[in-house]
């Protein structure tokens, strides 16, 4: 069976004809895992050359990897996306021989395209700013910090503009037919129906909360205190009360599936298990106060605090593959539940991964996050890509 690969990728100008770039990166479907990227400053060109050189280089780094794989597409141009599928004429005389470039990399059959909203193609998107700005001061692209890359750059000019935006589809209908407008930010969203809402529970305390040791996935998966019970107990009624929750999916761990057991008796729901909900594996430092793996692992420690791409001791899960892990279980029980409210019972690190994410905060910010045990949180996903912020940290129903 053919391994399979993700592609995204993106491309923009700052002018239209003017400065311009492409980002891509070849994703792993399972785990989410960038197995490779690729940038370029390209000089002055249009909105769709450089997109259509960002395909170019996604396809290329995919062969690379294994020319024998089937690799699924997907970009948030419309114009790109239906030329490649055949469902567009392609009639501009600079982009027929980039499409034919396009189409000889990988056998026909083995490659197919999906358009997805802008706000879910963060990643090629980041990477074509950091071309365009490396190319403005005169340099070639290089990869940044993980951190940095996580959370993309703060001071980067948009590849597209929204005036350019709206251009650019304007030109595609004139193109090629109809087209779909970038997804909209801010207030002035037309409704876009019921979004999926998932509430986001941290697990009852265990004999390891209250004293603050690191409890991940990898260590002994301990069990509910009576404290944890009681917890779990109020937040059942509480949810009980408010009557929306129409889903309960709980982590595989043992703190979660009895915090979720014990709600989703009293809401007469079945419970779901989802692997990508556990918490980090904090390798040799399972177990350990802060203070014990500082004195211990100071040099690890201070590495992890610095870089979400760090490691803890002995081979545990770094930020980085946390936040991998989570936005591809995110993105799957979007799909999953749209329009429904769910109740994800978890830990520390994907509650607080999954409202960063939804912020577009840096992967620092999850230091600056409060997160009691049996606290509240939630986000709504909408039909655009788009995410709100609707709590954090909540713990009213707990007094």
């Amino acid at each position: 069976m053919a391994r399979e690969l993700i592609v995204e990728a993106d491309g923009g100008s700052r002018g239209n004809p003017g400065p311009a770039g492409y980002g891509a990166v070849v994703l792993d479907p399972a785990s989410g895992e960038a197995l490779a990227e690729a940038a370029e400053f390209i000089g002055t060109a249009t909105n769709n050359v450089a997109e259509y050189k960002g395909l170019l280089a996604g396809l290329r780094a995919a062969h690379a990897l294994d020319p024998e794989a089937a690799v699924h597409v997907r970009m948030d141009s419309k114009l790109v996306v239906e030329q490649m599928s055949g469902r567009w004429k392609i009639k501009h005389p600079d982009m027929k021989p980039l499409a034919a470039a396009a189409a000889e990399i990988f056998p026909s059959g083995r490659v197919t395209y999906e358009w997805i909203p802008r706000s879910r193609n963060k990643h090629a998107d980041r990477l074509a700013n950091e071309a365009m700005d490396a190319g403005k001061r005169g340099k070639q692209w290089e990869p940044r910090d993980s951190r940095a890359a996580l959370a993309g750059p703060a001071d980067a000019a948009p590849a597209r503009s929204a005036a350019a935006r709206a251009a650019d589809a304007a030109a595609d209908e004139a193109e090629s037919g109809p087209s779909t407008a970038a997804p909209p930010v801010g207030w002035g969203a037309p409704d876009l129906g019921v979004p999926a809402t998932f509430v986001l529970l941290r697990h009852g305390e265990t004999a390891l909360t209250p004293e603050k040791r690191f409890s991940g996935s990898g260590g002994t998966d301990p069990e509910l205190s009576a404290a944890g019970r009681r917890q779990a107990e109020a937040t059942a009624a509480a949810l009980a009360a408010r009557g929306t929750v129409q889903v309960v999916v709980s982590s595989p761990l043992r703190r979660c599936q009895e915090t979720a057991g014990t709600i989703a008796a009293r809401l007469g729901l079945d419970v779901r298990v989802e692997d990508g909900l556990r918490e980090t594996d904090f390798g040799a430092w399972e177990g350990l106060t802060f203070a014990e793996v500082r004195e211990r692992y100071p040099d690890d420690l201070d590495a992890w605090l610095r870089s979400a791409k760090a490691e803890p001791t002995g081979g545990g899960e770094s930020f980085a593959a946390v936040a991998r892990r989570v936005a591809v279980t995110r993105d799957k029980l979007i799909a999953r539940y749209a329009g429904r409210t769910v109740l994800l019972v978890t830990h520390v690190t994907p509650v607080k991964t999954l409202v960063r994410l939804a912020l577009g905060a840096p992967p620092e910010s999850l230091f600056r996050m409060e997160l009691s045990a049996a606290s509240l949180s939630a986000v709504a996903y909408y039909a655009d890509g788009n995410a709100s912020v609707r709590l954090l940290n909540d713990t009213s129903h707990l007094r």
